[in-house]
């Protein structure tokens, strides 16, 4: 069975996923997180990307990157795996493949879901029960966009920067993002990456499917959860690798 193909565009920002193998994980050590990083950053400047908020998770990681070329995003990605799986293989004297196949990933309809595609990425931490507060996680954008942290890794996306008129401003505004929850939204960011659909209406799936000239299908709508209620810091439904 042929491949479902990829779809990326210039400047339009993907949600990309990467899971560790049989959901192994990618990351044991405090050194690993900072050596990911620190490819992951070259790469950006490499092939012209920006990343606009991100989590490394112990099995799998998230993006929601852009880039000028169309090819940029799968450049990057490729050029993190050729240096970061040898170093694991090496360090933790394994052997083998370090990935569970390609890595997934969605376009994003910016003016709908990527604020709320942000917000997704950041509460994994808090999602899965790793942490109490998303605060207290080190390995994500989080810090960056709520708070300020310094990130060279981090752009900021205009979307973000119309939260308010300065930065104190802002980055509360994002903040209170944190403080809503609507499952139906998580859900379809979640079953778009899952099946590699464009995250948007009608109109945006058509305008992709012009531009590509080829169909980009329809995400499937997935089980809805069990659980779910307002954020406040504390932790929600939890998950696996979401």
């Amino acid at each position: 069975m042929p491949r479902k193909p990829r779809f990326f565009l210039p400047d339009v920002p993907t949600h990309v996923v990467q899971r560790g193998n049989n959901r192994d994980p990618i990351f044991f050590e405090e050194s690993d997180y900072h050596s990911y990083l620190e490819w992951l950053e070259a790469g950006v400047t490499k092939y012209h990307c920006k990343v606009y908020a991100y989590v490394l998770m112990t099995n799998h990681m998230h993006l929601l990157v852009s880039s000028s070329d169309k090819g940029g995003i799968s450049c990057l990605m490729q050029y993190v795996g050729r240096y970061y799986v040898p170093y694991i293989n090496h360090t933790y004297g394994r052997s083998g493949t370090l990935w569970e196949g390609r890595f997934k990933c969605s376009l994003i309809q910016e003016d709908m879901y990527f604020l709320s595609c942000m917000r997704y990425i950041e509460l994994n931490p808090l999602r899965t029960a790793m942490v109490e507060n998303i605060r207290d996680y080190r390995w994500s954008s989080y810090l960056c966009n709520a708070y300020g942290k310094k990130n060279r890794l981090i752009s900021s996306h205009s979307l973000y920067l119309a939260l308010g008129k300065d930065e104190k401003e802002r980055r509360k505004a994002y903040r209170d993002l944190f403080k809503q929850h609507k499952e139906d939204v998580t859900n379809k960011i979640r079953a778009a990456w899952q099946t590699g659909t464009p995250l948007g209406n009608d109109r945006f799936k058509e305008k992709i499917e012009k531009t590509l000239k080829q169909k980009v299908g329809y995400a499937s709508r997935g089980r809805p959860s069990k659980r779910a209620r307002p954020l406040n810091g504390e932790r929600i439904d939890r998950a696996i690798a979401v």
